[in-house]
């Protein structure tokens, strides 16, 4: 495998999930503290912030960058503050590797939290009528649980998935996330207790449906170079980021868009998006599904989870249900998913999720990860994606 656009994972931190309270400047600041204090570092070390952005605490959240270096103190660091849906935070990945491969710093501290509403997110406020994702509100009533919903319904007329394939997820990621300290639910659960469960949107139950959640995340990047000249010799390295983009025609309904393209037009694509988001990832870091030790991936429902096992290539298309009836994505499978628990443990603190993702890599690819510990773990991926065709990969190697 290449390392020529490798960075150094120097330190991870997070702010534990749940329902706090409190403004998502303590958990950004929290967790920043814990992956300072996990690399060793001094925070006046730290030559540039990147922020990953939230939509819902005002101007502080648009701006999150400076908002987390005057939280920590101003010292003088460069800054940028990016947005990208549940996409932001491998965004701002992307940024810090991007100015550490170009020599503007040789250590970045890369920070997300979130302070999130109760229940499920809503459109924002004011009346857009040019927006998209103010449109499937409005206009169709696609609350976020409707969608998911429906994609599950077009997983079980197209491929045969039940809501006991659905269910399974659900246990697995539990059992994960019973054994990490950080997740917000940390009960096992089973498939009954999954059925038992409120139908949300036909055919998906509560169980089935990620919470919203207060959270924090963070990691200290460094070039190869500066990690070497601290005595770090073997760190994780970052070795690809992915945030491509779509390509015409979309002939697969994907909200907040409400019409598909027309094949009269151009030819079709390979694939759909986000089977592309992997396979550039894979690209960049010159590894394949065959290469993967684990992988974390973007389950707000039970149902999407499946669907990431084939677009990250574990499996055939149609035929994740039977790749996880095997025991292959569980934790002592062949390659687990999920081994921090998931979403459905975690819930959605937007900006922190992509860079929790790389958090767990992280600890795994160190042997750190306790009890939920993927044995000789030595690559990973992670898969999320934004609205309005945000790409978000990444992949971590030791």
């Amino acid at each position: 495998m290449s390392g020529r656009g490798d960075v150094a994972v120097l330190g991870a931190g997070m702010h534990p999930w749940g329902k706090w309270g409190r403004s998502f400047v303590a958990y950004g600041r929290a967790a920043a503290r814990a992956a300072l204090a996990d690399a060793g570092l001094d925070w006046t070390g730290v030559q540039s912030v990147v922020g990953a952005d939230t939509v819902r605490s005002g101007y502080p959240g648009y701006v999150a960058g400076a908002t987390f270096a005057g939280a920590l103190g101003w010292q003088g660091a460069r800054v940028t503050s990016v947005y990208a849906a549940c996409a932001s935070g491998a965004q701002a990945i992307g940024a810090a590797r991007a100015q550490i491969l170009a020599g503007l710093a040789d250590v970045v501290l890369v920070v997300g939290a979130d302070a999130a509403p109760k229940g499920f997110f809503a459109p924002a406020g004011g009346d857009r009528p040019d927006d998209p994702d103010w449109l499937r509100f409005r206009l169709l009533g696609a609350t976020n649980p409707a969608y998911f919903a429906l994609y599950a319904r077009r997983r079980m007329a197209v491929y045969g998935d039940t809501p006991e394939d659905f269910a399974r997820v659900k246990v697995k990621n539990a059992a994960a996330g019973a054994l990490n300290p950080l997740a917000r639910y940390r009960k096992a659960v089973t498939a009954g207790e999954v059925a038992a469960s409120a139908v949300v949107a036909d055919p998906l139950r509560l169980l089935d449906i990620c919470a919203t959640s207060d959270g924090g995340a963070a990691l200290v990047l460094g070039s190869m170079d500066f990690a070497r000249a601290r005595g770090v010799v073997d760190p994780v390295r970052i070795r690809a980021v992915s945030t491509v983009t779509p390509v015409y025609p979309r002939t697969v309904l994907d909200l907040p868009d409400i019409a598909t393209d027309s094949v009269t037009g151009a030819a079709s694509a390979p694939g759909s998006f986000r089977a592309s988001i992997a396979r550039a990832a894979y690209e960049e870091a010159g590894i394949g599904p065959e290469d993967l030790s684990l992988a974390e991936v973007y389950d707000l429902s039970t149902a999407l989870e499946l669907q990431w096992y084939e677009d990250i290539g574990l499996c055939g298309e149609g035929e994740g249900a039977a790749l996880l009836r095997k025991g292959v994505t569980s934790l002592g499978g062949r390659v687990p998913v999920n081994t921090s628990g998931g979403l459905a443990s975690f819930g959605e603190a937007v900006p922190a999720q992509a860079i929790a993702q790389v958090c767990e890599l992280t600890w795994q690819l160190r042997g750190t990860a306790g009890e939920r510990q993927v044995t000789g773990a030595r690559v990973g991926i992670t898969a999320n994606q934004g609205l309005f065709g945000h790409g978000s990969a990444v992949v971590a190697v030791r």
